[in-house]
């Protein structure tokens, strides 16, 4: 595993995922999965696991792709259904529907909050000259990291309205991260990307990234987000280190 240092001698931008790196959401997006799949479940199947399902099967993907990867290895088939569904129906959108009704019901109440860690990274990239993108699979990516009251630490913010716009597909697919970069006008090699999600981290790898950094907090899944293609794994953002500065872009 390399050494936890951001060398802006080689890399020009960072891209960072939102949830579990920006803003403090993963615990609520997983107790909100809990609750949708747990009712869909009863006489099913077993409970839903917030820690070892939500990371393995839900963690870090769009939402509908989500409930179809975790109910594949249920072996449990639902229909699509439609955007027009009753949240809570067994079909895709219906779970999907609800879920986002519960997580966003949550954000209303209680905010969100950023981890005072990436904030200070952050604004120690910007005053070296690094330019810096959100990158979220969420539809709610911008109105999250707005929340968080964090949106002018941010060059651009690519999120799920993007994806849904553009028609590109989710993580481990490197394509939003892609599209930052290029929003930024930068090859995938200058840029690096931070990701607490097994298919974030799989997405740097698979784009071409100058460098891949994993979040490991708790000290989880540090062993597989190494494995999946991250050449640097650290419990908090606090222990990065960022050396050197962008250069000012030549009249």
């Amino acid at each position: 595993m390399n050494e936890p240092v951001i060398d802006l001698t080689t890399i020009s931008a960072v891209l960072f995922d939102t949830d579990g790196v920006v803003t403090d959401t993963a615990r609520g997006h997983a107790a909100a999965w809990k609750h949708v799949f747990d009712a869909f479940l009863r006489g099913r199947s077993t409970p839903f696991d917030i820690r070892d399902d939500y990371l393995r099967y839900v963690d870090g993907r769009p939402r509908l792709d989500g409930i179809r990867t975790f109910l594949e290895a249920r072996g449990i088939t639902v229909p699509e259904g439609s955007p027009d569904d009753e949240p809570g129906a067994a079909t895709v959108h219906g779970l999907g529907l609800a879920k986002d009704q519960i997580f966003m019901a949550q954000v209303e109440k209680y905010g969100v909050a950023a981890f005072p860690s990436t904030v200070s990274l952050l604004h120690e990239l910007r005053q070296r000259g690094a330019r810096t993108a959100a990158v979220s699979a969420s539809l709610h990516g911008r109105k999250l990291v707005t929340s968080a009251g964090v949106l002018h630490l941010f060059d651009l913010v690519v999120d799920g309205n993007d994806a849904a716009l553009m028609n590109l597909p989710g993580k481990p697919d490197p394509a939003l991260f892609l599209e930052a970069a290029r929003r930024l006008a930068l090859p995938a090699v200058r840029a690096a990307v931070v990701d607490a999600a097994l298919p974030g981290v799989e997405a740097g790898g698979k784009g071409g990234f100058g460098l891949v950094v994993a979040v490991a907090r708790d000290g989880a899944e540090a062993a597989e987000l190494g494995a999946a293609g991250a050449g640097v794994v650290v419990p908090d953002l606090s222990e990065l280190a960022v050396r050197g500065r962008v250069p000012p872009p030549t009249a």
